[in-house]
């Protein structure tokens, strides 16, 4: 084992107490939440802030409350490498999903300083804002704001658990909404050499393959209905003939099951695909068993690493509901469409790490993201980007993350062994 091998290694308890103390300090009393520009993310990022200012590193703050923990580099004018995660979470969830992205870039530079490795260019740990796009609806509110590639209207935008818009919410935090919309970026990609994203897997097949890191390929980007509806025609169960019922249950399931058709036939011919219908109602005003609905309404998500295909599902979305409204006579109102697209991982980057997997005789394999990350912003805004995936049981997004301390050490000796590289 090397000398800095050995300086990660002897870095476990801290990574270990600091997750304790994040968990201690955001759990609601069944899982963990930290909303996006709320209590729980507050505290997240106060503590990450206090920690880094323990192991000597520059602490800063953006318009968009993100922060920034840096350690200097040989060369202070150089491109600097960004190590960044979301501190986020959904209500109930889990501990790990963002803030292991976080917790490693910390344990890393420390272990850096402790073997007295001093990087070639500033190394700069990310704790970015308001990645969970379940609580404005936006993917990546905080990395495209320090990119400036902040959508328009997402200031605008609401926040699901008080109505109260992403612009109060980021001045409530400290931060300058005004600047946001009236500034670029406070980040120049022309002066970021690499983003390094650590993060738990979301799925199940680093588990399964019972190995502990995965080298990410590309992100799946996305096209959202947040907020679709269809409408029928309210009529008695039993009266209204099937010839005569505008039965919005019936055209929004035949949407849903062409979608899978689409699916199945994409997975056939090879192509990247799965969606989700995340919400499925009537009008709890007006349904009742005996009555066939005249409104129903939902939410969709389609994930793909082809931006072409995502691009020609646009289109394809309106063909469908076209048909169904001409067989069914309903109509739909899909709403808002929000995008993001594909994150494509760096090769030199990736490749650079399976070296570091050789060197350090990791157990690792090549895989596919399917969930958003904060990567895919800064790979669309052309940064060399790159993410490593740890092993973590029972999915995400639940207060069951399971992600070992020993598989989160491996990554974090790859991260700290990957930083002596550029």
């Amino acid at each position: 084992m090397d000398q800095l091998a050995r300086a990660v290694a002897d870095r476990t308890q801290f990574a270990a107490d600091l997750f304790e103390e994040l968990a201690r300090q955001t759990h609601d009393g069944i899982g963990i939440t930290r909303a996006s520009y709320g209590e729980g993310e507050q505290k997240a990022h106060a503590l990450m802030a206090e920690t880094a200012r323990s192991l000597g590193l520059g602490v800063a703050q953006d318009p968009a409350c993100n922060s920034y923990f840096t350690l200097p580099g040989k060369s202070r004018r150089a491109p600097s490498v960004l190590i960044g995660s979301h501190l986020d979470s959904v209500a109930q969830g889990g501990n790990f999903d963002g803030a292991a992205g976080v917790v490693a870039g910390l344990t890393a530079l420390a272990a850096l300083k402790d073997a007295g490795i001093t990087p070639s260019v500033d190394v700069t740990v990310m704790g970015v804002r308001a990645e969970e796009s379940a609580w404005f609806g936006v993917s990546y509110l905080g990395s495209r704001a320090a990119l400036g590639m902040l959508p328009n209207g997402a200031l605008e935008a609401k926040r699901s658990d008080n109505g109260r818009s992403l612009a109060d919410h980021i001045a409530e935090c400290g931060g300058d909404p005004e600047a946001l919309s009236s500034g670029p970026g406070v980040l120049d990609t022309s002066l970021i050499r690499a983003f390094l994203e650590p993060h738990i897997e979301q799925g199940p097949v680093l588990e399964e393959r019972e190995t502990p890191v995965g080298i990410v390929t590309g992100i799946r980007g996305n096209r959202r209905l947040p907020s679709a509806r269809c409408f029928g025609r309210y009529a008695h169960c039993g009266g209204e003939p099937r010839w005569n019922r505008q039965d919005a249950v019936i055209g929004v399931s035949e949407f849903v099951m062409a979608l899978d058709a689409i699916w199945t036939e994409t997975e056939a011919g090879g192509g990247d695909f799965a969606y989700t219908v995340g919400k499925f109602f009537t009008d709890a005003k007006r349904h009742a068993m005996t009555i066939v609905n005249g409104e129903v309404e939902f939410s969709l998500d389609l994930r793909s690493l082809d931006p072409k295909f995502l691009g020609k599902m646009e289109g394809r979305l309106n063909e469908i509901a076209r048909n169904i409204e001409a067989r069914r006579g309903v109509r739909f109102d899909l709403g808002q469409v929000t995008k993001a697209a594909p994150g494509r991982m760096d090769t030199v980057i990736r490749n650079s790490l399976w070296q570091g997997v050789r060197e350090r005789e990791i157990k690792a394999m090549e895989i596919a993201s399917g969930a958003a990350h904060d990567s895919a912003a800064f790979a669309a805004a052309g940064v060399p980007t790159a993410m490593i995936f740890i092993r973590n049981a029972h999915g995400s997004h639940n207060p069951d993350e399971a992600m070992r301390i020993e598989d989160f050490m491996v990554a974090t000796d790859l991260l700290a062994w990957q930083l002596t590289r550029f």
